[in-house]
């Protein structure tokens, strides 16, 4: 091979050492970058495992993600999937998916929105800051307010309690007189006993106040609660909207949206401080009446809205609970 031969064979190879410096440095550079990446977004991800009714799940999906900030992408995880997942919130819809994703894995940070209080309280109380919950039922001083509000002159509040449920109610008891109202607890010790202390209820009440208490009120029992309060004109508050169809005169309800957005909030000061505030109420709320039963009860009942606006007065004049 001639000189110049020589000379251009070692050109080209010390172009080709050269480049491939430059590849390998941009390659390592594209490592870091992907890498740093792969890092950084479960930060900003948040999974959401619904709780098998697709229209509900779809609509909350929704209106949750509207309410997230622009660097949150909230995605669809499948139960297969929820072992794998290491330090990235999990939103679950209803107390079945919360128990599905618990039970998959017990490391990973839950906020369990559309539970209950006496359902999510004792799993956030054993795992403070990993287990959080916006709460679905209605504070009861605000459902007997409801009441109060629809009847003035309304003071004593009924209610129906199992043995297992009784204490769930003493709170309630404690707040009412500051509301110039009171209340008794009518235990029921078995399904044949619900009627009689339905009607010894009754006759204290002034109106019976529902509770989200699935040993009493079911689908099994409500036709005759409401039938048998209906008989002896007595209203029934609560314990939620389902039940406002099914009869009940009226019951505060949070709206979705105002779930949705306390729960962003929760998801927001997750990623801040690594931690969930403890299971709380939505700031905002509406009343629901059934009008079909305030007429055939020959209750005259002002609009929701006026209604909701006593409430809040009452509550803001003589307090209640924290999340009121």
């Amino acid at each position: 091979m001639t000189p110049h031969g020589r000379f251009r064979w070692g050109s080209l190879l010390h172009m080709t050492r050269d480049t491939f410096r430059r590849a390998v440095a941009t390659l390592l550079g594209l490592v870091f970058v992907v890498s740093a990446y792969a890092q950084e977004t479960p930060g900003r991800l948040v999974y959401f495992a619904g709780s098998g009714n697709i229209a509900l799940d779809q609509h909350f999906q929704t209106i949750l993600a509207d309410q997230l900030k622009s660097d949150i992408t909230l995605t669809p995880i499948s139960s297969d999937q929820i072992p794998m997942v290491e330090n990235t919130p999990v939103v679950s819809i209803g107390p079945a998916a919360f128990s599905r994703v618990r039970q998959a894995n017990r490391s990973i940070p839950i906020l369990a929105m559309l539970v209950n209080k006496s359902f999510i309280d004792g799993f956030a109380a054993r795992s403070p800051g990993q287990i959080s919950g916006v709460l679905y039922d209605v504070p009861l001083l605000r459902q007997a307010l409801t009441g109060k509000a629809i009847l003035p002159h309304a003071n004593n509040v009924a209610i129906l309690a199992t043995t297992a449920s009784v204490e769930l109610y003493e709170p309630l008891i404690d707040e009412l007189p500051a509301h110039g109202m009171s209340a008794r607890v009518f235990v029921v010790d078995n399904e044949d006993d619900l009627i009689p202390s339905l009607v010894r209820a009754l006759r204290y009440g002034d109106f019976l106040l529902a509770a989200p208490d699935d040993a009493i009120y079911n689908p099994r029992t409500i036709k005759h609660i409401l039938l048998t309060a209906y008989r002896r004109n007595k209203i029934v508050i609560g314990p939620s909207q389902a039940y406002v169809k099914a009869g009940s005169l009226a019951s505060s309800y949070a709206p979705f949206v105002e779930m949705a957005a306390l729960g962003a909030n929760f998801i927001e000061q997750y990623f801040v401080a690594g931690a969930f505030p403890a299971p709380a109420y939505p700031l905002i709320y509406r009343v629901d009446v059934n009008n079909q039963v305030a007429r055939s009860m020959n209750i005259p009942v002002p609009d929701p809205a006026l209604l909701n606006r006593a409430i809040q007065q009452e509550l803001a004049e003589n307090g209640g609970p924290q999340g009121e």
